[in-house]
């Protein structure tokens, strides 16, 4: 099943008032600007203030959608307010049209098997997947859903995808767990119909890998920045500059150490602020060094005040 919210629409006007010209006067006194500008800030100030409190005193209200099949999500992709794609086991992919109320979920002819979770959506009409597991496939569609096309397969008995993001509708990276040592990792320039391995791609540490999290371990920021997140025995940010041709990482105060630890998944606002969860999926309870904020870029990570 589904979960999703509605919040109601606000309508909220400003008003300012015009300066005026005294009549036979050329100029205008600094005074006049000194009181159209008080004038002017108390009336944004009691602008912000009205949407703090009526956006913190709307009521969220949650609705259950049933799917009517059997099948995990593990993978969501939205586009927009009406559209969006989901993802899961037994090889199925879903989309909605009018905003999460009725879904239509197909089985992909072949895949019945596999666990789709990594998804990342165009439009209402072209998307890509991509399997957990060996053989790792990529796949693509332009027509809804309703054929897909396989443009890339890894057969290597460790090839496992993570996670898809783009920066536009050409260029976009897809990772996954390391192979000989090496983050799984490839690069298009056409919208996903050709994929290239990055040759320098980060070399993890033994036990470091990463999490099919909805695609939400990887983003694509601006310019050529992105950053992927990892977990394990090691737990770091991934950080590139120049579209994933070199790395560095920043460390994370994240929980680590085991294979079911780590970051699941990270956000950035800008250059400076940041924010990571993760956890322990084996312990879903727990809830020590699982959520850090940064507004500094990653070089210090806080805790929320709860």
């Amino acid at each position: 099943m589904i979960f999703f919210v509605n919040l109601s629409d606000w309508n909220f006007h400003l008003f300012a008032t015009k300066p005026q010209r005294r009549k036979g006067s050329h100029k205008v006194r600094v005074t006049s600007f000194k009181k159209l500008y008080i004038h002017f800030m108390n009336r944004l100030i009691i602008f912000f203030i009205l949407i703090v409190q009526f956006g913190f005193s709307q009521e969220l209200k949650w609705s259950t959608i049933p799917l009517n099949v059997k099948t995990s999500i593990r993978g969501m992709s939205v586009v927009n307010d009406s559209e969006a794609w989901i993802s899961g086991s037994g090889g199925y992919i879903g989309r909605t049209l009018n905003g999460g109320i009725d879904w239509t979920l197909k089985q992909i002819p072949g895949f019945e098997k596999l666990e789709f979770r990594s998804l990342y959506a165009f439009s209402a009409t072209s998307a890509i997947v991509a399997n957990s597991g060996s053989p790792a496939n990529i796949l693509i569609t332009n027509d809804g859903g309703l054929n897909w096309r396989v443009v890339y397969t890894n057969e290597n008995k460790d090839a496992f995808f993570d996670g898809i993001d783009f920066w536009n509708d050409k260029e976009g990276i897809i990772y996954g767990d390391p192979i000989q040592g090496k983050m799984l990792m490839l690069r298009t320039n056409d919208g996903g119909l050709h994929w290239e391995e990055i040759a320098g791609r980060p070399i993890l540490e033994e036990g470091e890998a990463s999490f099919a999290a909805s695609g939400t371990g990887i983003r694509c920021l601006e310019k050529k920045k992105i950053v992927i997140a990892t977990g394990g025995k090691v737990s770091r940010l991934w950080i590139s500059n120049d579209k994933g041709s070199h790395w560095n990482f920043i460390p994370s105060p994240m929980i680590h150490g085991e294979s079911s630890t780590g970051m699941f998944s990270v956000s950035f606002w800008g250059e400076k602020k940041a924010s990571i969860v993760g956890g322990d999926y084996l312990k879903d309870s727990l809830s020590i060094d699982h959520n850090f904020y940064s507004i500094d870029g990653g070089k210090k990570w806080l805790k929320p005040i709860s």
